[in-house]
């Protein structure tokens, strides 16, 4: 494979190589070296400074090395032709050649190794919706356009669709694309893969929305409610289990184990949900409190989770109720592979490895312990009294970062997905974060009570 990367390089005429990794908030950084340096790199790793980078180390144990994944190269296609770059995601190494334990990625992998271990592949397929504006300063839109809408001359179509085009030149497979319900908001959704796979194609779907959007003289916002008065981006995260190294329900063997191919152990007799499932679900129920502030991880991301935007608020799951924060999404009895579930509480901001650790944990509890699965909710949540929705047991998603966070700082779960090093760098960045927060006085507070108080 390294030889392959290597032609590939210059055969291409690529002259330097941008190593990705993230912080542990999901902010993509890169360390770019020229193609002399490859071979190094990839045998060695590269050495950079870690406490430079969010939640990462301390000044005195900085030392870190980015060994790239050449699994993960890609020439990125805006680049000249006369200065031609590539990209590679990294896994952070320690100088004594062990995974640093703070790195996403690698927090990811151990996750979905506990998944394998019980017999699992997670596969997942994020709907990522965004907006575009006309430039960062303010939020004046580009188009009025509402859900599926084709209003010419439709900027955002243009743009989506030169998205999409270098999305599959990077070989990201693109299942659709359309207008959202909100004025100039988009979506591209992905085709389901593994779950480590994913997370990358997330952080680079995201880079590459904001590239095409810079080139053509507007911005694009992964920002979760960045317009009072209208629906704000979510990401829905369709996602599945399948029996690992192809084994099936009944103990048989298919070679061929991917989520195309391989038994899924969401589907059940006659074309309905499996045990598996509905354990699963339970747990993703059961714990959603706890892992929301690794799936919804921004202050202004509680602007997004309240009732009468079409975000989910209450903890429910039904089979076509859209108002609940798990759907399982019609599909067809003769495909095995389609059935899953949709998590439809998380946001485009999030760290896509932590937010599907944090799934993944979750549905994986459910399936240890056994949880048993409430009844659906079919009814519209929103219309429910209060007494109604206390009557079936349903409570509600945190109403703020700070309640997030305590649910989270409280969570063994939580704990255990990231590990004891990150969890508590983790916790201590959003507090920060909220401490600063809440002693702003804001616009709102000036308008309404100045005058009067």
């Amino acid at each position: 494979m390294k030889k392959e990367i290597t032609k590939l390089v210059d055969e291409n005429n690529v002259k330097f190589i941008q190593l990705w990794f993230t912080d542990i908030i999901g902010n993509l950084k890169r360390v770019t070296i020229p193609r002399s340096q490859l071979e190094d790199a990839i045998k060695d790793g590269k050495g950079f400074d870690g406490s430079s980078i969010e939640g990462f180390t301390r000044i005195h144990e900085s030392d870190m090395l980015a060994k790239p994944d050449i699994n993960t190269f890609a020439i990125l296609p805006w680049s000249s032709e006369n200065q031609k770059e590539a990209r590679i995601f990294c896994d952070i190494y320690l100088p004594d050649g062990s995974p640093y334990e703070g790195d996403p990625r690698y927090i990811l992998k151990k996750n979905l190794a506990e998944a394998k271990k019980m017999g699992f592949t997670y596969y997942v397929g994020p709907e990522l919706e965004y907006f575009y504006f006309k430039d960062s300063e303010k939020t004046n839109v580009l188009d009025h356009g509402s859900y599926f809408d084709l209003t010419p001359p439709d900027i955002g179509d243009e743009l989506r669709m030169k998205t999409i085009s270098v999305l599959e030149e990077m070989g990201i497979e693109i299942e659709t694309s359309h207008h959202e319900v909100a004025p100039s908001q988009h979506e591209i959704d992905l085709v389901y893969k593994d779950a480590l796979a994913m997370a990358d194609n997330t952080i680079t779907y995201k880079l590459v929305v904001k590239e095409i959007a810079q080139r053509n003289n507007v911005y694009a916002t992964f920002m979760p409610k960045p317009i009072y008065g209208e629906n704000g981006s979510g990401m829905h995260v369709h996602q599945s289990l399948f029996f690992a190294k192809g084994e099936s329900a009944s103990g048989g063997k298919n070679n061929k184990p991917n989520c195309r191919q391989a038994s899924n152990a969401f589907y059940g007799k006659g074309g309905n949900l499996s045990e598996i499932g509905n354990k699963f679900i339970a747990g993703l129920l059961k714990h959603a409190k706890e892992i929301t502030l690794l799936t919804n991880e921004w202050v202004n991301s509680y602007k997004r989770l309240v009732p009468g935007y079409e975000a989910p608020v209450y903890i429910s799951w039904a089979r076509t109720n859209r108002s609940t924060l798990v759907r399982i999404p019609t599909s067809s009895p003769n495909r095995q592979s389609a059935m899953r579930i949709e998590y439809r509480s998380p946001d485009p901001a999030c760290n896509p490895y932590f937010a599907f650790s944090a799934m993944l944990q979750a549905g994986l509890e459910g399936i240890r312990k056994g949880y048993k699965l409430p009844m659906p909710v079919e009814k519209d949540i929103f219309e429910m009294s209060s007494e109604e929705k206390e009557k079936i047991g349903i409570s509600y998603l945190p109403e703020s970062l700070g309640h997030a966070i305590a649910y989270a700082e409280k969570s063994s779960l939580v704990r255990k997905t990231l590990g004891e090093h990150t969890f508590s760098k983790f916790i201590e960045n959003r507090k920060a974060i909220w401490e600063q927060y809440r002693s702003q006085v804001t616009e709102y507070e000036l308008r309404k009570d100045l005058p009067v108080l």
